[in-house]
This record gives structure tokens, sequence and C-alpha cells, in this order.
């Protein structure tokens, strides 16, 4: 996304500006200030967490840790584990933090960093959390099941499969789409120097030798906690030792020491990951998935904190317009600025993890609230830092406009939206007087491994969601965790693979991806907010962010059906509408329940 390295920001101070003027390209500088406009958001974070999401759990979902969690009844040593609250976050976390928080921001500060900035920050806060918490909250009243099966208890059966079948396309088509782009990070492309790995926007093998050392981690530790009971605190600090250990080795031996004909290409990455997604969901959770996602959570908040102490060290200036409302060849910025920011500030896909497996592993009721908000208070912190990476991150305004001239630059390839993130991050890093190759490989670590924890832990999602519609229909055996585990990964090796007009059919579906998402988000609040109507609780703070997201998530998706009508996009036309119709069904399914005045006495869900 950058023209050169040279455009990557060196920070610029209010100090420079002078310097810059006189050189004839003065900075457009906003009247609040980069690190002025971060307190605030940090101010917001805590007084969201700390009052809102405490009235949440005491008030509206009314927490008991008198009452026993699935995680204890259902114990199954597989899925169902009760886990320590401290891992489960981390596991949580890195399950819903994927690309999106990193590309969403990175893309949406097109329209200029307030809107980005704001919709991360308070969507979070008011929308995003509420979401996961409230997702979380059902499922664990339902006995872990997902938000599909919460939906047939509080809704209807017809609901279930409408719901089911959005979450299976929805979830195939993304991981899909996050193997092919992480095919192409760990592939050696064109711009790949050994010499110069921050010159790099899109090949990333660097990250492959500290992403398998994860792996190998996370398995000894899984033993050792679970098998052996050792202490989690001395067990987890060898284990991040030595990955902090893996990342420099991978920037001394980026290709592992094989030649450049002898890696692997990206198809034959694509099968690699396949077989690690089919893997990581047959595995028993306390295996592989709780050690890896807990020391990949230890990555993000190492990196958070370095990048953001780099960024009040440098104290730059925002290169970006406060506001641009109409980038050239752009989508209209409301509500497609919501849309495209997603996991950032609210995703359909986090009531997923959260439904799927967070509620088979929660220890105690109260927990849900810390990881569920306090996990997506995290994740719109990583979009914060994506919007500022890619607003203040840059050496100056002519800089960012080439970068984001107009809306078909910054649609040039998935994987080479990830640089402006990289780099900026990689710049603020460096203030620490961190080594500038070590910085950007650490960072492409982050972007790797959070994109490979998406795609073990959504795999696994659909492995549930697999058997749970072979017992709605008489399947049983579909419940064998094997044959749901290759089903599922047949689904996304078809969006990895299959072509559409010559582009994987990932890619060609991709538009819809984020709407799909966003309107699963606004379907699951209405499920939590018709569990709350049904007990008799105030159902406006989940049913106000519902409302929102279903009509921005409509606005948006009749403007993109006009737009396939108009250029005889016959396939998009297709999906969009059955996508359209699922959402406009669901919907009313939802009021006519909410018309029956059905009341529950108990919190639990009933469900079959």
């Amino acid at each position: 996304m950058f023209s050169s390295p040279d455009d990557r920001a060196s920070s610029i101070t209010p100090s420079h500006a002078a310097t810059l003027a006189s050189q004839g390209n003065p900075p457009t500088i906003p009247a609040m200030s980069p690190i002025i406009a971060v307190c605030i958001s940090l101010a917001l974070y805590a007084i969201g967490y700390t009052l809102y999401a405490r009235f949440l759990a005491n008030r509206i979902f009314k927490l008991d840790n008198n009452r026993q969690t699935p995680a204890h009844t259902l114990t199954d040593g597989v899925d169902y584990v009760p886990t320590n609250r401290f891992v489960l976050f981390g596991h949580h976390y890195a399950s819903i933090t994927g690309l999106a928080p990193m590309l969403g921001p990175a893309v949406a500060v097109i329209w200029g960093w307030i809107p980005a900035m704001l919709w991360v920050v308070l969507g979070a806060i008011l929308v995003g959390c509420v979401h996961d918490f409230g997702a979380l909250v059902v499922s664990m009243r339902a006995r872990g099941m997902s938000i599909g099966k919460v939906a047939e208890g509080v809704i209807s059966h017809r609901a279930k499969f409408l719901f089911l079948a959005i979450i299976f396309f929805g979830v195939s088509l993304a991981m899909g789409v996050f193997v092919f782009i992480i095919a192409r990070l760990f592939s050696i492309g064109s711009d790949f120097n050994p010499t110069d790995l921050s010159a790099s926007t899109t090949s990333f093998p660097s990250a492959v030798l500290p992403s398998a050392s994860l792996m190998i981690m996370a398995m000894l530790m899984g033993f050792l906690l679970y098998k052996k009971n050792l202490p989690l605190l001395p067990t987890t600090l060898v284990g991040f030792t030595l990955m902090l250990i893996s990342v420099w080795y991978g920037t001394k031996y980026p290709t592992l020491g094989l030649s450049i004909e002898s890696w692997p290409t990206p198809v034959g990455w694509t099968w690699i990951l396949l077989a690690y997604a089919f893997l990581a969901s047959v595995l028993p959770v306390w295996s592989l998935l709780q050690a890896r996602d807990f020391l990949n959570s230890l990555i993000l908040y190492l990196g958070l904190a370095a990048a953001y102490i780099g960024f009040f060290i440098l104290d730059p200036v925002f290169q970006a317009p406060p506001i641009n409302a109409n980038p050239e060849g752009a989508p209209s910025l409301f509500p497609f600025v919501f849309i495209i920011i997603a996991c950032g500030a609210a995703s359909g896909f986090h009531g997923l993890v959260s439904s799927g497996t967070t509620a088979k592993q929660l220890n105690r009721e109260t927990d849900a609230r810390f990881i569920a908000y306090g996990g997506m208070l995290g994740e719109s912190l990583l979009g914060l830092l994506a919007v500022i990476a890619c607003t203040a991150g840059f050496k100056n305004m002519t800089a960012w406009n080439a970068a984001y001239k107009d809306w078909a630059t910054i649609q040039q390839g998935l994987a080479g939206k990830l640089g402006a993130f990289i780099a900026g991050c990689t710049n603020f890093i460096t203030a620490l007087g961190v080594d500038r190759n070590l910085a950007a490989a650490f960072i492409a670590v982050i972007v790797v491994s959070f994109a490979l924890t998406t795609l073990d832990s959504a795999t696994r999602l659909l492995r549930f969601y697999v058997s749970e519609i072979g017992q709605s229909i008489g399947l049983r055996f579909l419940n064998n965790r094997y044959l749901a585990t290759t089903i599922a990964v047949l689904a996304i090796c078809f969006f990895a693979f299959y072509k559409i007009d010559g582009k994987p059919a990932g890619l060609a579906l991709w538009t819809l991806f984020g709407i799909t998402n966003q309107l699963l988000a606004g379907l699951t609040l209405l499920v939590v907010t018709l569990y709350l109507h049904q007990r008799k609780r105030n159902p406006w703070f989940t049913g106000i962010p519902a409302i929102f997201m279903l009509l921005s998530t409509g606005f948006a998706i009749t403007e993109k059906l006009i737009g396939f009508w108009r250029n005889d996009q016959i396939l998009l036309l297709t999906v969009g509408s059955a996508i359209l119709l699922i959402g406009i069904t669901i919907t009313i399914e939802t009021l006519n329940a909410f018309r029956r005045q059905d009341h529950h006495k108990t919190d639990d869900i009933p469900c079959g």
C-alpha cells in the first residue's frame, strides 16, 4: 500500500511541521493530536468496562457464581473443560482476533480518521462488547450450545436452520479467504528481501518458524499443565521466552535454510494449512488450542504495549484528513464504515466463538464479563492501533494520499492491505530502539499467528455446526468429530480453491462477507434481546444495538444488490439476495416470538 519504504512514517512531531512546510509539503494537522485522541479513547474503554459492563453483568444478565456452568455439568475432557479465566481469556481473545481488526480499520481510514476512530471505540463499548457478552451468557444458559441452537430455544425451530445456514456459509467463506491469504503471507513473493524484511508487504516467510514453534510449545504446555499439573506461571514464562527466541531466529533464517526454489508455493501452503485446521479441530481443546491461544495473546499484549509506547514516544501527527466523505470510487461513508471495520468494533463471528467454544470452558458465570466484554475491548484496542498506524504512521500527507488516493488503490489484493498496518507499527516499535527487521518480523508474526488462531477455532466451530445440523435431521453419525471436521475442511477448501471468473470463490464472494458478518451480529443481538424480554429484563441495552446493526446492514446490502443488478453480477446478486431473505425471515420470526409474550421463569434456555 506504500509507494516505497521511504513513505513509511518516521514520526512527525509538531516541531517538524515548519521544516516540512519549508520543503513545500506541509502536513494538514487537525486540532486534536493523535495522543490526545488515544488518551480519550483509553479513558472511554476504562469507563465502559468498570461501569457499563458491571451494570450489564449484575442488573441485566444477573450472573451468579452459585450456578454451575456447562464446563462443570457436561465435562468431557475434549470440548467441555473448566478453564482458568486468564487462560480462557487468551484463548477467546486469540480466537476472535484474526486479520479483520487490522484489515478493516486499515481500509476504513479512507473516510478519515474521525469516523474510523469513533466507530472503533464507541461501537465496541456500546455494541460489540455487548454483543459478545450477551452471546456468551445465552450460550452458557443453553448448555454451551451455538447461537443457532440458542435461536431454536428462544425463537423457533425454523430460525435455528436459517441461523445455521448463514453461519455455515459465512464462516466457510471467511476461512477459505483466510487460508488463501495466509498461504500467500507464508510464500515468497517478488517483494521478499531476506536482508530487509521490513520492505515486504505481502511476503513474510520469517513468520513460519515462530508459528510452527508456537504450535509445538502449545502442545507441550497443554500436556504439562493438564497431565502433569505444573503451575501456570513458570510454564508460561518458559514457553513465552522460547517463542520470542523463535521470532529472532525467524529473522536470521526466514526460509529455514531452504532455497527459494524449495520453499512451498501458495498451493502447497494451502494444503498444509487445511491439514493443520483439521488437526486442531479434532484434538482436545486443552492439548493445542488453549495453550496456543494463550501464548498468542501474550505476544499480542507485548506487541500492543510496544507499539503504543513507541507511539507516545514518537508523538506523531495525523497525516490523514479528519473526514473524507467522498473518496473516489468508494461506497458511501454510511453505512460502509461500520461494515468495513467489522471486528474492530462489532462482529457476528465473535458471537460464534462466544457461543461455540468459550461457553463450554467457562469456569464461573462471573468470568463472562472479563472474558467476553474485556476480550472485545482488547480487540478494539488493536483496531485503534490500526487506525493510528494507518493515519499517523505516514511520513507526510502526500504519502498518505498516494496510498489512499481512491478505492481501487486500497483494493489491490487482500494480503497487500496489511502493509500499512505492519509498516506503521514497525515504525512505532523502532522508536524503542528495536532493530527494524526484528520489529517488522515481530508484527508479521502477530498478523499471521492471529489469522491462524481464527482458522483453527473457526474449523472447530464448523465441526460443531455440522454435528448440530446432523442431530436436527436425524443423522447422528455426524456427531463423529472426525467426519464432521472433514466436512468443515472441505467447505473451507471449496472457497480457497474453486475459481469464479479466474479468482478463488472466496475472493469473488468476499464483498458479501462483511455484510453477512454484520447481519449475523444484528441477528445475534436480536436473540439476546428476546431472551431478556422473555425473562422480564430490560431488553433495550441489546435491542437498540440490534436495531442499529440491522438497519445499517440493510442499507448496505440494498446498495450492493442494486450495484450487482446494474453490473450483471448474477452470482453476487443471487447470493446477496439469499442472505437478505434469510435475515428478513429471522427478523420476522423474532418479532413473532416477541408478540407471543412467552415468559420463562428460569434463566436456562430450553434446547433439545
